[in-house]
């Protein structure tokens, strides 16, 4: 059995001393217990079955921005690493995410969900439908790994560290509440479950033996942060759209629109 992180002690990236690994680790590890999107208000509806069939397609419409940009994301970190080493490790992101040929992948399982929930492909594929901040949002995070540095770029992703439990819960909570899925429909979810820790180890790992500074570790953190914040505000422009208020914007999806209605 591997040791807990330490526990963290916040003042120590507010000054000027090197937090250790254990240390880096566990303030990575107190960020997304802090602000990691499984708190959102709208991931409590989803996974406790207290949205409509409306609303959970406005989830799935929305997050298909999200996952057909990562492999655009992780090609621009993998255009950047110098060492052929690490290029291969990365590229299995892309291929997860793409697939070996058409009709596999992440972005494909992703499709399988929408088609469950009977938005056009076409339509999804477009993403003429999506929130405003939902294309900011990811946009934002697009352009923060090109712009970064590669230390901050690997860090970003690091979201990953929390990403298997909020899938168990989305997968029995969806799979107990809502008669319109299926685990057929919910495909992506269960290849993620090994694809997300394997990601996150070599990420975590990379960022402790580079992160050697009080500058370099702020950065990282702050990267992390930044990465909970894109998650964090696709979700709410997901509640005030289509919970509370419930006022999609011009051009967002309605029911009905996917058909031209």
């Amino acid at each position: 059995m591997t040791a807990s992180p330490a526990r963290f002690d916040s003042s120590l990236s507010d000054g000027g001393a090197v937090l250790s690994p254990a240390q880096l680790e566990a303030a990575l590890r107190d960020i997304g217990a802090r602000r990691y999107h499984n708190l959102h208000p709208f991931h409590r509806l989803l996974h406790g079955g207290q949205l409509d069939r409306d609303q959970v397609r406005a989830w799935a419409l929305n997050r298909y921005y999200y996952q057909a940009m990562i492999p655009v994301k992780d090609a621009s970190v993998l255009a950047r690493m110098p060492d052929p080493e690490l290029r291969r490790i990365w590229r299995q992101r892309i291929i997860d995410h793409d697939g070996e040929r058409e009709g596999d992948g992440g972005i494909e399982r992703w499709l399988r969900l929408t088609d469950g929930l009977d938005l056009p492909r076409d339509y999804v594929m477009s993403t003429k439908g999506i929130l405003p901040v939902t294309r900011f949002a990811v946009e934002a995070y697009v352009h923060f790994v090109r712009e970064k540095s590669l230390l901050e770029a690997i860090a970003s992703s690091l979201t990953e560290m929390f990403s298997p439990n909020i899938i168990s819960e989305r997968v029995a909570g969806m799979l107990a509440n809502y008669d319109f899925i299926s685990k057929q429909t919910l495909a992506y979810f269960e290849k993620r479950l090994s694809q997300a820790p394997r990601d996150a180890d070599f990420a975590l790992d990379y960022v402790k033996k580079h992160a050697r500074t009080p500058e370099t570790q702020r950065c990282v953190l702050d990267a992390l942060t930044f990465k909970c914040d894109v998650l964090w505000s696709q979700l709410d422009g997901l509640y005030f759209a289509y919970v509370e208020p419930g006022f999609p914007p011009p051009g967002a999806w309605v029911p009905g629109a996917e058909r031209g209605e």
